[in-house]
């Protein structure tokens, strides 16, 4: 499938800075061209890249299929704030939860206002509008942080409207912005939680691990679990293989980190909420209301039908 093809690619451009960069241009040159369709015919072109199938709009059967109808027919408020990696840490303190937040360095409009000089430590960056545009600072090894590589990277990323690359309409009024957050340091791998929420209540627990690369940059080669609210390793993938199960154990204070994802999820009819939980301590990460922009592939039929029976559209 034109999808699988494409990953492949995508994971061989992370071995060269060159072919990173050409494989962003053609892709965003192909984005541009698309840009003359409609979202129901620019969703329909996506689906067909990523399944190989024509996308049921009118009646959708599959997740993907419904992401994609609440893309395109559901509206809600708190969506762009909650998109925003910046205004969403609002959302989180006015609901109670601001002990989740990271702290944070700054927050900039242009990539040369990042003031590394007097940055002392350790740091995660970010765009506050866009997926995957990521980097890792470390005061103590600043020889190898290519400052250049970063102002080219986040200033073109600055430029992006990442509905346009997507169709995700809340993305299209964010103010386009550079998020310096403290790096949360753990002595072991650090997990992402990934709860996926149905209309405020969890379903499942995606845990990544190895989403980062060595920069900060994202990681094609990481892995995936899929368990249950109450842990139970899954037998289906999506989007990403299955890392060795005996890597994590089930965290102390999973009931509390369910209470937290559901709390933020309340509003919507889906999203999905990023934790951390680093030696018991839980952080926020972020929300997405469509994962992998709803093309991320189930490996079961079976398994795409039961996910997608608990959302519920029109």
């Amino acid at each position: 499938m034109y999808y699988q093809i494409k990953k492949k690619i995508r994971k061989l451009t992370y071995s060269s800075q060159k072919l990173k960069y050409l494989y962003s241009s053609l892709n965003n040159f192909k984005t541009q061209s698309l840009n003359i369709f409609n979202d129901e015919v620019f969703a329909k072109i996506k689906y067909w890249e990523a399944t190989g199938q024509r996308l049921n709009i009118e009646n959708p059967k599959y997740f993907n299929e419904k992401l994609w109808w609440l893309k395109i027919n559901y509206r809600h408020s708190l969506m762009t704030e909650c998109s925003d990696k910046v205004r969403v840490r609002d959302y989180i303190a006015r609901i109670g939860l601001g002990k989740l937040l990271t702290d944070i360095y700054g927050v900039y409009d242009k990539a040369e206002e990042v003031p590394f000089k007097d940055m002392k430590g350790k740091y995660f960056i970010k765009c506050n509008h866009v997926s995957g545009i990521n980097r890792i600072f470390d005061s103590e090894n600043e020889s190898n942080f290519d400052i250049r590589e970063f102002e080219k990277t986040f200033n073109k990323a600055l430029k992006m409207n990442y509905y346009y690359q997507s169709r995700e309409w809340n993305y299209k009024n964010i103010e386009p912005k550079i998020i310096v957050e403290n790096f949360i340091e753990s002595q072991s791998a650090l997990l992402d939680y990934r709860f996926f929420c149905f209309h405020g209540e969890v379903k499942l627990i995606f845990v990544d691990i190895d989403t980062a690369a060595i920069d900060g940059s994202h990681n094609p080669s990481a892995k995936r679990n899929i368990y249950d609210r109450k842990f139970n390793l899954q037998n289906f993938t999506v989007g990403r293989e299955n890392f060795d199960n005996e890597l994590v154990k089930k965290p102390e204070n999973l009931e509390l980190m369910i209470e937290y994802a559901e709390k933020i999820s309340s509003p919507f009819p889906f999203c999905r909420v990023d934790l951390y939980n680093n030696n018991g301590e839980i952080k926020f990460g972020e929300i997405t209301f469509f994962p992998g922009g709803a093309t991320q592939q189930f490996s079961t039929d079976e398994s795409d039908r039961m996910v997608s029976s608990w959302l519920r559209v029109k």
